[in-house]
């Protein structure tokens, strides 16, 4: 008698535990799925590149880099240079040598 009350009290935990969890990650199942419409939409790159590095000096370099980040990021910050707290993941990205990789 006493293994069953065990085993039943247990299994409380556990469904309790797993409501938790499903509360706090609300959205988990749902992002991996086909049809979510909260997902962030890609933004164009080459059109928020070019946007970036029209006065470039380099502008073949700057948008190739630029290209990069955007791929990996999905933002490009506004302007042609600077504002990099609107797109941190941007800001943050570095060559071998530490120095910023994106424009």
């Amino acid at each position: 008698m006493g293994i069953s009350k065990a085993f039943v009290a247990s299994l409380l935990i556990s469904l309790f535990l797993i409501q938790l969890v499903q509360a706090s990650y609300p959205n988990e199942l749902t992002d991996a799925g086909i049809d979510n419409k909260d997902a962030p939409t890609k933004i164009d790159c080459g059109v928020a590149c070019a946007a970036r590095c029209k006065l470039s000096k380099r502008p073949n370099l700057c948008n190739r880099a630029c290209g990069t980040c955007c791929g990996r990021c999905n933002c490009v910050p506004p302007g042609t240079s600077g504002n990099y707290e609107s797109c941190a993941c941007y800001a943050e990205m570095t060559t071998r040598d530490n120095k910023k990789k994106c424009p």
